[in-house]
């Protein structure tokens, strides 16, 4: 049985660990496991010192949901995100594995994602 998300600070945390606020609202139907997505993204530790973003870029990633191509993290975000939409999330280190780390990313790190669901393939 899986247990309500719960609310607090504006954010919903799920299950899993993940925090996650929506800043914007998306129409049309709602992304699933085996869609494959474009997305934007900005990725940043919790104090605000930005690590990675193609959001003002006019090349978003191709991402198959599920298909180990993100982190847990975005993976678990896109499930339930509808074209348009843009979270905020808050991923604590176990969401956000890798199997290469850049050189200024610690293994440990909680990150800040604002995540952009650009399109539905």
């Amino acid at each position: 049985m899986e247990t309500k998300p719960e609310i607090q600070d504006n954010y919903v945390t799920t299950s899993s660990g993940l925090k996650y606020k929506i800043l914007k609202k998306g129409t049309g139907r709602t992304a699933q496991n085996g869609d494959e997505v474009l997305i934007f993204e900005t990725v940043s530790y919790h104090n605000g010192k930005m690590l990675f973003s193609n959001e003002n870029t006019s090349n978003p990633v191709k991402v198959l949901i599920g298909g180990n191509q993100a982190t847990s993290a975005t993976d678990e975000a896109l499930r339930c995100m509808k074209t348009g939409e843009i979270r905020e999330l808050v991923a604590p280190p176990e969401l956000v594995k890798r199997k290469f780390y850049p050189p200024d990313l610690s293994p440990d790190s909680t990150l800040v994602i604002k995540l952009i669901l650009h399109e539905i393939l």
